[in-house]
């Protein structure tokens, strides 16, 4: 499966390189036949450079899809560091660290995550720190890693179902499952309930462990107008999750740690 490949940069970089350098780019610029991967009827899938995976995170924010702004975002980025002389590793990795969560929807994540008392847990001042000075706790990832627009729109999760249709399921079981596998210790909070749908199944597959996943946490987009209420009304029950799972973390490690010690 093409989209299963973690990095297709230099499959595409030719075509970066011929992009503008301007401040925005324009759908006419990267919604075009070169940059996608997959079309069917309504449906389109692009390439973007948000296939870095980090490894040690501590907390995972999985989102549906990248959606137009963080795209262009993306791309922007790539192109500007291309100049600098970057890998094409390295370029990756900024354009998504920069990218990811774009917006008012940042600002309400880590309002959110801060209320949770997230923040406490992971040694910071306040989770804004994850898209900064502590970015080596994070991982960014989406249920569907790259763009999908549906009559050139943002894919919402539904219409099609994620789960129905044959090719965004493969999506899911094929590129999000081992992506989430590499991150073993983290903590997934699925941001709305399509998402939250997609982990419920890699679960009865028994490819992802439940109790890694914050189900429930609704989707901080300022579209969702049943957020601030669904949070309030979720906040007691969230809050007990996230400390279950950092204090389970914490006592798995110091068994490792007693375990490591006896062999010595």
């Amino acid at each position: 499966m093409r989209i299963a490949q973690p990095n297709l940069f230099s499959e595409f970089e030719g075509q970066i390189r011929a992009l503008p350098v301007r401040e925005r780019l324009e759908r006419a610029d990267l919604l075009i036949p070169p940059l996608r991967l997959h079309h069917e009827n309504d449906l389109e899938m692009y390439w973007a450079p948000f296939g870095a995976v980090n490894r040690s995170a501590a907390i995972v924010l999985l989102g549906i899809t990248p959606g137009w702004t963080q795209m262009e975002i993306a791309y922007r980025v790539v192109r500007r560091e291309m100049e600098a002389g970057l890998s094409g590793a390295e370029i990756c990795k900024r354009a998504k660290q920069k990218a990811s969560f774009a917006g008012a929807m940042r600002t309400n994540l880590i309002r959110m995550l801060d209320d949770l008392g997230t923040a406490s847990f992971l040694g910071i001042e306040s989770t804004s720190e994850l898209f900064g000075p502590a970015a080596a706790l994070l991982h960014t990832a989406s249920a569907i890693r790259y763009p999908v627009f549906v009559r050139g729109r943002n894919y919402t999760g539904h219409s099609p179902d994620m789960l129905r249709n044959p090719f965004l399921r493969d999506c899911v079981e094929l590129v999000l499952a081992p992506e989430l596998a590499s991150v073993p210790d983290a903590l997934i909070v699925p941001l709305g309930n399509a998402v939250s749908a997609a982990l419920e199944h890699l679960a009865r597959r028994g490819d992802l462990s439940s109790e890694r996943c914050l189900f429930g946490f609704p989707h901080p987009s300022g579209a969702n107008g049943g957020r601030v209420r669904d949070f309030t009304a979720r906040r007691q029950e969230l809050t007990k999750l996230v400390a279950i799972h950092f204090r389970a973390k914490t006592e798995r490690g110091l068994r490792a740690d007693a375990q490591e010690a006896a062999r010595r």
